[in-house]
């Protein structure tokens, strides 16, 4: 059955996009909760540990597990039931309002699953059926949890930045996008330079610019792409980031703080599917 859906799905284009377009909508609704548990959770591991290297005690309840506990309204805390877990389609038809206490749900849960369901679709549309699809979907949810997250904390758990990379030198044993050398070598680049960024502009102005988040996310970056591909992640990120620092400054939002891992992860994407267009314009 297996193979006759996958053959139907090569035959009609059309359906393969649609078909990946309904699973990113999916995937993306899974992806809300990882975003929005992932980071207690994490935070209370880290209150656990420090409590057991201090002897002290530890009686902190839990945070809710990102595949265990149903979901709930975070206002009234009433626990969702399967047909207000429709990805998309709940929310419009409870009109962005919980069912039960009518407070608004965040913009955030639609945009997400949105976001993922068309960039899957995209990526339905402009590889086919393949593996290199199946990478290439893997990226964007690993990129949609880190700019969202990112976002919220300011953060990029190692969780996310680590696997990225280690899944980016697993799938360059097959060349899906680089070969096994430029993915090393992509990694090491992408870490060092902004490593050597950091600390040049430490020395110079006495400031942090930028987190070691940062530094793992360019790296599993080079992992995907090569080091060819960064100087164009590079420049998509800082471009994209100066926009939006100008429009804060025009919003007279003042020196609000900016994290760069959003703007790192629209220049992997982006250098995913244009690298090679972008790069040869940059550098005929």
């Amino acid at each position: 059955m297996f193979t006759s859906i996958v053959q139907a799905l090569n035959e009609h284009p059309l359906l393969f996009v649609a078909f990946a377009l309904l699973v990113g909508l999916l995937v993306g609704s899974f992806l809300n909760v990882v975003i929005y548990r992932l980071p207690p959770i994490l935070k209370y591991g880290w209150q656990q540990e420090c409590a057991e290297l201090n002897d002290q005690p530890f009686n902190q309840k839990p945070p809710p597990s990102i595949t265990f506990d149903r979901s709930h309204c975070p206002h009234c805390k009433k626990q969702l039931s399967a047909w207000q877990n429709i990805p998309l389609f709940s929310y419009l038809f409870l009109r962005g309002h919980c069912f039960y206490c009518q407070k608004p749900i965040a913009i955030r849960y639609p945009l997400v699953e949105s976001l993922t369901g068309l960039f899957m679709g995209f990526l339905a549309y402009y590889f086919g059926w393949g593996l290199p699809f199946v990478a290439a979907s893997m990226l964007l949810f690993f990129l949609v949890v880190i700019t969202f997250i990112d976002l919220d904390t300011f953060l990029i758990p190692d969780q996310l930045s680590l696997s990225l990379l280690w899944f980016g030198l697993f799938f360059s044993l097959f060349e899906v996008f680089v070969t096994p050398q430029q993915a090393i070598i992509g990694a090491l680049v992408g870490y060092l330079s902004l490593w050597l960024l950091f600390h040049v502009f430490k020395i110079l102005t006495g400031k942090e610019g930028m987190g070691y988040g940062d530094f793992k996310l360019l790296a599993a970056g080079g992992a995907w792409l090569g080091f060819d591909s960064l100087i164009v992640v590079l420049i998509l990120a800082s471009v994209s980031g100066l926009v939006i620092a100008l429009i804060q400054r025009l919003l007279k939002q003042g020196e609000a703080k900016i994290p760069f891992g959003p703007y790192l992860s629209i220049g992997i994407f982006a250098s995913l599917i244009f690298g090679d267009t972008l790069l040869n314009w940059y550098l005929p």
